[in-house]
């Protein structure tokens, strides 16, 4: 009798003290150190519609991206953890001439390397959103900032006029609030030709001398309305 009492008492202790061996691993599992990715945001996302058009991406282009990477930022990576989103225009009015000049993986080498340009998503000037890569990939679309930026490319600003859509203006604020609600690293956001000012933002990397191209995409007037459009939210605009 005394020896089933002390079997009892032993499976009570079990219960009542979480000691048993599954107890022990399920505690292991809740404790267990979160991913980067499982950092990320994880509350509701706006809403954001986008067309997928994928640009092309093989082997070659992982290889091109770490050598660019390595070569302008002393890294070795392919992808980015964004904090600043970066805006540009086309100086083009044909959204499909743009995808198919971002598609090739190679571009002739002018001193900074063969990976070909290329921006996260490209906006038409009716608003149509196009995704072309992750929006952590590395891509090449501003001088001294891949390793941290996603670029939003908008369809337009032939001879350098300023004439980006009120279309576009919604969709590059919806993609930005989309970001910032996603990836809680952006802080950022500023035109391509804001380049130079952003410099104090302290991300700056360029490792090749002389290596810089003036730009004046997409325009103050593009960007002051963004800006205002999302003056709500805890963003650092120039």
């Amino acid at each position: 009798m005394g020896k089933y009492l002390t079997l009892s008492l032993l499976l009570l202790l079990c219960w009542t003290n979480l000691g048993c061996l599954g107890a022990e691993e399920n505690t292991e599992k809740e404790v267990a150190p979160k991913t980067a990715v499982q950092e990320q945001v994880t509350r509701e996302l706006p809403k954001l519609e986008v067309v997928h058009k994928p640009i092309k991406w093989t082997d070659q282009r992982e290889q091109l991206i770490k050598e660019y990477a390595q070569m302008h930022y002393g890294k070795d990576i392919t992808s980015i953890v964004p904090q600043v989103v970066i805006t540009h225009w086309t100086v083009s009015n044909d959204a499909e001439s743009v995808y198919q000049y971002f598609y090739s993986e190679t571009m002739p080498d002018d001193g900074g390397g063969r990976l070909n340009v290329a921006s996260h998503y490209l906006v038409d000037r009716d608003g149509t959103i196009y995704q072309l890569t992750p929006e952590t990939a590395l891509n090449r679309h501003a001088i001294g900032y891949n390793w941290c930026a996603i670029g939003i490319e908008n369809v337009g600003g032939v001879d350098g006029k300023e004439d980006l859509t009120e279309a576009q203006v919604k969709a590059n604020i919806a993609i930005i609030r989309y970001l910032q609600a996603k990836y809680s690293t952006i802080k950022y956001v500023w035109g391509h030709y804001q380049q130079h000012e952003a410099e104090s933002s302290g991300l700056f990397i360029e490792k090749v001398p002389d290596y810089y191209a003036e730009k004046i995409d997409p325009g103050p007037a593009f960007i002051g309305k963004l800006k205002q459009g999302l003056s709500d939210l805890n963003l650092k605009f120039y």
